[in-house]
């Protein structure tokens, strides 16, 4: 498992396109027949994905986590952004739509993955964070998802946001997961900006179309950079940052949140004279 060190407001000021991209950017997520995983230092967030094709994958432990097995210390949520797929937690079988989404409890030992059609995979994105109190496995259809229609086309901002694990849905530890799709004709994403100083978040693009990006805003509110941001890529937001962002077309994003509170209006909200 790769370890990723954040940089703070001060070296971020200093760093160069690349240096930004590598300190916060994942672009090397789904990789066929394979997990792919990354520990960042900050709130100690894991993110991956599986992509399983040939048969079954099994979420391993990791010497970074020093455990018996991948959930004994920690919670974590997956949402499925492929074709049909299966996820097995301890023989426990959930059938993952796309869309579908599903809250793994502190204690799941046995966590596997497998793709219904093999030629047409299941792309399960992984998000974790440590938890100290266990909450039972639950399927996150998106037919049963809390919808909240935002946003306008004037603005060019008209979205859909879909709240999974959050406290007024599936509960969690510290984990709070959704995503948001965007309609047809809007581009913009969290503008106007906000930043979260008791919680990290990291976003996952997808459903961007191959000659698209997103121009990704990130940094403090009067000193912004951008990262450009292609299909499957996931940004890591520290928790002084603002994250927001801009596409070439539409497209959807995963949102996942860990850290001191579950609250989702829990926001530092940033007047747009204040950007810079």
């Amino acid at each position: 498992m790769k370890v990723l060190y954040s940089a703070d407001q001060i070296r971020f000021k200093r760093m160069t396109t690349e240096e930004i991209r590598d300190t916060f950017l994942i672009d090397n997520l789904f990789s066929p027949d394979s997990i792919s995983m990354l520990y960042s230092d900050v709130d100690r967030a894991i993110i991956g994905s599986a992509v399983p094709i040939k048969g079954k994958l099994n979420l391993p432990p990791a010497k970074e986590l020093a455990s018996d097995f991948f959930a004994q210390r920690r919670e974590l949520g997956l949402i499925n952004i492929g074709a049909t797929g299966i996820v097995y937690v301890d023989k426990q079988q959930y059938k993952m739509e796309n869309r579908d989404g599903l809250y793994i409890g502190r204690g799941s030992k046995l966590i596997e993955f497998e793709s219904v059609i093999p030629d047409n995979p299941a792309y399960f994105y992984i998000l974790s964070y440590p938890a100290h109190a266990d909450y039972p496995t639950m399927h996150a259809k998106i037919s049963n998802a809390e919808a909240v229609y935002i946003g306008s086309k004037k603005e060019s901002n008209k979205r859909t946001i879909y709240k999974y694990i959050h406290p007024a849905g599936i509960k969690s530890c510290q984990l709070v997961m959704g995503f948001t799709e965007l309609n047809e004709g809007s581009v913009w994403n969290t503008m106007p900006a906000h930043t979260h100083e008791r919680r990290t978040e990291v976003y996952l693009y997808f459903d961007i179309d191959k000659s698209s990006v997103v121009f990704h805003l990130m940094g403090k509110p009067d000193e912004t950079r951008h990262i450009v941001v292609r299909n499957r890529q996931a940004v890591i937001s520290p928790s002084w940052s603002i994250h927001a962002g801009a596409g070439t077309s539409s497209y959807s994003f995963i949102w996942g949140m860990g850290g001191e509170n579950q609250e989702f209006g829990d926001m530092d909200n940033i007047s747009m004279e204040s950007l810079k």
